[in-house]
């Protein structure tokens, strides 16, 4: 087979620095808390020097700190995302309609999209009675066993959705969690029929989900609205009657995109 042909122009602008600067950054996400040089070179598929000296290059920059021994993120890497947030207009459209969303239904509303094989929040509105506040701005689920990853990979062709799926290491969350993607497939074909999804316990045990596709003005879908509650078998059927609800805040906000 013919190796496919190489874009001069983009490698010659490419900085691997960068890649490796980016990739030690996201290690920290990766260990949930401070690092170690060799830590970050793991995560981060680098040699310990390069590790350090991203490392060292970040704390001289304001955006990490040193104690001697682990390094962790300052204040200043908020700037990172805030600025994804801050030039999205999907961000800033969002936010006051699910807030009037989640005031008419009493529900936490939840914005998100896709990144590779996994699902960010973009954008979130809160109620006092929910139980699932522990996902905020830029937490991330796994694509494959959320309603918000199912309606998201619902929008691709089924082969893009596949390798999505061979390329993600799937794992049991919870015994109810489905990881072999002839079942997965399955779900994702039905998530196209009915117009959104339901997760039952594959995320968490307890925590049942209902999410929609956001699309945009072509049809494409760009990302996805979700509801949550952890209850009875009467919660999760008060939830699924918020599906209209949420399709329609779906409709209103793809329409001033």
């Amino acid at each position: 087979m013919p190796a496919s042909p190489v874009n001069i122009d983009a490698e010659r602008e490419y900085i691997a620095g960068l890649e490796k600067g980016l990739a030690v950054i996201e290690a920290f996400a990766e260990k949930q808390g401070p690092i170690t040089v060799s830590e970050a070179a793991e995560f981060a598929n680098a040699s310990r020097a390069s590790a350090r000296r991203c490392l060292r290059t970040l704390t001289q920059l304001g955006y990490a700190e040193h104690d001697g021994k682990y390094f962790r993120l300052a204040p200043r890497a908020l700037r990172l995302g805030h600025a994804y947030l801050a030039s999205t207009p999907l961000v800033r459209v969002a936010q006051p309609l699910i807030e009037a969303a989640s005031e008419r239904t009493r529900r936490s509303v939840s914005v998100a999209v896709l990144d590779s094989n996994r699902v960010v929040i973009v954008a979130r509105s809160y109620v006092q009675r929910s139980l699932s506040g522990g996902l905020g701005v830029g937490s991330w689920l796994p694509a494959y066993c959320s309603a918000n990853g199912r309606v998201l990979l619902s929008g691709l062709p089924d082969s893009e959705a596949e390798r999505i799926l061979r390329n993600t290491r799937r794992t049991k969350l919870t015994p109810r969690t489905l990881i072999g993607i002839p079942e997965i497939m399955k779900e994702i074909r039905g998530v196209r029929e009915r117009g959104y999804a339901t997760n039952d316990e594959e995320v968490e045990p307890g925590l049942w989900t209902i999410a929609v596709p956001l699309r945009a003005r072509s049809g494409a879908v760009g990302g996805s609205l979700s509801m949550s509650c952890i209850g009875n078998f009467s919660d999760r059927k008060q939830l699924l009657k918020l599906v209209p609800e949420l399709q329609a805040t779906a409709m209103r906000l793809s329409s001033m995109l």
